[in-house]
């Protein structure tokens, strides 16, 4: 088929093709984007945190009127306190193990710093980012977090500090993401390194297999699994401790929890949120990623719909303005997949057109997301997807006003005159 009339057609209603291209443009850009968005926090979500999710809870608490964290007595009480809640809570029937930690995959609140092989070598000389955790010698363990090499903290290795107190550990765990880093190609296990520009080595005594970092956000993509484990207690006027209960006991655990810590010492706070599932970390966590999928879902759809009707509308009309010329070429010997191809390839040149300046748009939308919000680049596949799916969006849109173009009567056509 000549695409000569077609272009002499749409020369004459430049207006209604400009808006139809421009309306599948925008939409190409903003829907490639989205569902790159969309993508983005798919994964997120289902990212694997390295531990073992089931039976696992946080507790937060504090004390009331706890003593001072700066002085010596202070701090050797504090870890007598939290000592006592840990002997406590190790002693109930429906809990497996605890560990006293200072924040959790996911949990959003996280103590972050650098490792490197040189001494006072900061991040921006060439350190690793990590972040840190906390813990005694039942951590591992309790998380339920896979050793690869080396082996685990003992009750020797575990020290206790106040939380304003910089002295590094003399020993770390780190997970493979470090270890690979950091030791290409070699066994970290046995190795020095120092934290935080420290001119005092710490030894890696064990590597684990997987440990996300606590915070969520796009800041994290570029270590997310660089997590250090330290055999430390933090001496504060507040706690957190892990807890693993038994399989199927964690609802009893849970809400025997308060009532254990309040037998131990009255003299602290616990509300509500104070004992967390795990579960329910996870969805706090990911709750304004899903929420920003399913917007970014909704207004892929609406555009799309939107998109769609206004093909439908603008070839609906111009099949009735055409019915007469319509009739002609029928009468002529025009057969009906003739006059179906004709409006398919006329939608085709616009939605092709398009999109071509969709994609230049999407490219632009991309880069000025990349710049003021973190985003990453879109990969190419996903604007070429897009391309194809506006195409074909088009071409079945188009396709019932242009069917019942072909089902024109030439005699109705002539009649019509």
């Amino acid at each position: 088929m000549s695409t000569h009339p077609i272009l002499a057609a749409l020369r004459k209603h430049k207006a209604g093709v400009v808006l139809i291209a421009l309306q599948i443009a925008l939409t190409l850009a903003i829907v490639c984007n989205a569902i790159f968005i969309i993508g983005q926090r798919i994964e997120r979500v289902h990212r694997v945190t390295g531990i073992d999710e089931s039976n696992l809870f946080l507790v937060t608490q504090q004390w009331v009127g706890a003593p001072d964290a700066d002085d010596p007595a202070g701090i050797e009480k504090l870890d007598s306190m939290q000592r006592e809640d840990l002997a406590a809570l190790r002693s109930m029937s429906d809990v497996a193990s605890v560990a006293p930690i200072n924040s959790v995959p996911l949990l959003n609140s996280s103590w972050n710093g650098s490792l490197s092989l040189k001494a006072g070598s900061e991040l921006r000389k060439g350190g690793t980012r990590t972040t840190f955790y906390f813990g005694d010698e039942n951590m591992i363990s309790t998380l339920g977090v896979r050793l690869i090499a080396g082996r685990a903290f003992t009750v020797a290795d575990v020290q206790h500090r106040s939380l304003h107190d910089q002295t590094e550990p003399s020993v770390v765990i780190v997970t493979k993401a470090i270890a690979d880093k950091m030791f290409p190609g070699g066994n970290a296990v046995g190795k020095a390194m120092y934290v935080d520009g420290s001119t005092t080595p710490t030894t890696i005594i064990g590597v684990v297999e997987r440990l996300q970092v606590p915070g969520t956000g796009s800041w994290t993509n570029t270590f997310v699994y660089n997590a250090t484990l330290e055999p430390l207690r933090i001496d504060a006027n507040f706690a957190r401790y892990v807890v693993r209960a038994k399989p199927g006991r964690m609802e009893a655990a849970m809400r025997l929890m308060p009532s254990t810590l309040y037998k131990v010492n009255p003299m602290r706070v616990l509300d509500e949120d104070s004992v967390k599932s795990f579960a329910d970390i996870r969805a706090e966590a990911y709750r304004a990623d899903i929420g920003m999928a399913i917007l970014m879902g909704v207004v892929c759809l609406v555009l799309l719909g939107v998109t769609a009707a206004g093909i439908v509308g603008l070839t609906s009309f111009w099949v009735g303005q055409r019915h007469r010329q319509i009739g002609v070429r029928r009468a002529l010997g025009a057969r009906k997949i003739d006059i179906l191809h004709y409006f398919q390839i006329e939608n085709l040149m616009i939605a092709g057109g398009g999109a071509i300046v969709g994609v230049a748009l999407a490219v632009g939308l991309n880069a000025w997301l990349m710049k003021h919000f973190e985003m990453d680049r879109i990969p190419v596949a996903y604007v070429l997807v897009g391309l194809v799916a506006l195409v074909a969006l088009g071409q079945a849109a188009v396709f019932v006003p242009a069917r019942r173009a072909s089902n024109v009567s030439p005699i109705e056509a002539t009649r019509a005159v």
